[in-house]
């Protein structure tokens, strides 16, 4: 299934009588975020549309394997100007994830492109597709409707948005379209080995200090049913790691045998006791958006986040609730 082609003629139409367009994202934007933003900037401007990139303050520098990518004219709060111009937010499920938020209301015209299930449709225009694997998906269609060629330096950045919002392939939105999309990359010029050692191999001794210290705080609650772990700013600080330095380790937690939730909490630095808390579903018929949700936060079934200070004991026990009512029918799938 591809976009509705409505919903996308009016995308084009926005596009094109837009004098000025600025792309933005949710905060600490990932592999989807940061590829849609790349590729949607080229395919613009293969049709004539020049675009600014908005990212946070708090957002740079971008994490290293994500930092090589040429983001064109960058613009942060001290500097970016909504009033007049056409503003698409890839892959932000919410007005609450973007930095953008308070000044919604002075942008005559919002594109909201994403395949999140639960996004809000914040936008003047919404282009939601929830059985899309990624953003990068969508950007790659709507490439395909505006008829421009996906070439090398297209194409990479939006490899690494399917990549890691599959999880190399791996999760339940590795669809057979997902797969024809990576097919056509490839055959695009992709450079896969490069691709795969930026992401997950070229690990610096940061990342792995921190995983151990991640490692320690594990533990298993509900007789095995979620494992969780946590790191602090101190663990940041001992580790010379910085925030980026945590992704993947969530990952390390969900592959431990009989767990159905896998659950990372790491300290927010521009926020000391509050923690951005990552859930992972290793059972299918788990829904963690619901989870996240229930606390204010989003993002797809088999992943999602929010934030929050509570201690483990207490993030532990409501997890397992939500989970409990899961279980019991009573949450919203």
């Amino acid at each position: 299934m591809t976009p509705s082609r409505t919903a996308a003629e009016a995308v084009f139409s926005a596009l094109r009588d837009a004098g000025r367009v600025i792309l933005a994202t949710h905060t600490h934007p990932d592999g989807d975020a940061i590829g849609s933003l790349v590729a949607m900037r080229l395919v613009l401007e293969r049709i004539g549309i020049s675009s600014r990139v908005f990212i946070a303050a708090q957002d740079l520098p971008l994490p290293e394997e994500l930092a090589t990518y040429d983001l064109g004219e960058v613009v942060h709060e001290d500097t970016v100007d909504v009033r007049g111009r056409t503003v698409v937010f890839l892959d932000c499920g919410n007005a609450d994830r973007t930095p953008l938020g308070e000044w919604l209301p002075e942008i005559p015209v919002l594109v909201n492109i994403d395949h999140h299930h639960d996004n809000t449709r914040f936008g003047t225009i919404n282009l939601i597709d929830p059985t899309a694997s990624s953003t990068a998906e969508m950007v790659w269609e709507l490439a395909q409707m505006l008829g421009v060629p996906i070439t090398t330096d297209i194409a990479e950045p939006l490899y690494v948005g399917l990549l890691t919002d599959t999880g190399r392939f791996s999760y339940e939105n590795t669809t057979p379209r997902a797969h024809a999309m990576a097919a056509d990359l490839i055959a695009a010029g992709v450079d896969l080995t490069g691709v795969r050692r930026r992401l997950y191999e070229d690990v610096r001794p940061a990342k792995l200090h921190l995983l151990r210290a991640a490692l320690e705080s594990m533990a298993i609650h509900g007789d095995g049913l979620l494992v969780s772990a946590r790191v602090t700013e101190e663990d940041f600080r001992g580790a010379q790691a910085t925030e980026a330095h945590a992704e993947g380790i969530i990952d390390v937690l969900r592959v431990v045998r009989g767990v159905r939730i896998a659950a990372l909490a790491r300290e927010l630095d521009v926020q000391p006791g509050t923690f951005k808390v990552s859930l992972r579903a290793a059972d299918p018929t788990v829904d963690v958006s619901a989870i996240a949700r229930a606390s204010g936060g989003g993002g797809h079934p088999q992943a999602a986040g929010f934030t929050t200070q509570l201690g483990d004991a207490d993030l532990a026990d409501f997890i397992l609730g939500q989970l409990r009512e899961q279980d019991a029918g009573g949450a919203a799938a």
